[in-house]
């Protein structure tokens, strides 16, 4: 498994607005210059996010992008899942291969697909928006 680029800046859309939820959508402008995206392609991915039902979108001059549900709701896992498929670590799922009744590495990589799983299912967008948030405070401190 390799995560892509559509998968990372897909959580970090999702954190992005997340994070500075003010109330009113935020503009794709504003998130592809926060986060270094190019417009056109952030709106690929915003695309996906919002056919699956994790963003919504209003249109016109105070148009943009709000979370559907709460930020807890979404786990890094849920969007990985939904920009990458299946995020198996070997070539087949396993259980699947023809051998898995005499495979002594079976366990291995179940337990390491769990592990995986584990991490990423237990951390959600809100859990990354408030890092986001701390560290953004902590350096405009200064200024």
């Amino acid at each position: 498994m390799k995560i892509t680029a559509r998968g990372r800046y897909a959580v970090r859309i999702m954190i992005d607005i997340a994070s500075n939820n003010t109330g009113e959508a935020t503009k794709v402008n504003q998130i592809a210059k926060r986060q270094d995206i190019s417009e056109k392609y952030l709106e690929q991915i915003i695309s996906i996010l919002k056919k699956a039902g994790f963003v919504k979108s209003t249109r016109g001059a105070q148009g943009g992008y709000w979370l559907a549900k709460d930020a807890s709701f979404y786990t890094v896992g849920m969007i990985l899942r939904l920009t990458e498929g299946n995020l198996c670590l070997v070539e087949n799922d396993v259980g699947e291969c023809g051998g898995c009744d005499t495979c002594e590495t079976l366990d291995v990589w179940k337990q390491l697909n769990a592990a995986v799983s584990n991490v990423i299912d237990g951390v959600t967008i809100a859990d990354l928006a408030a890092k986001q948030i701390a560290r953004t405070s902590r350096n405009n401190c200064g200024e």
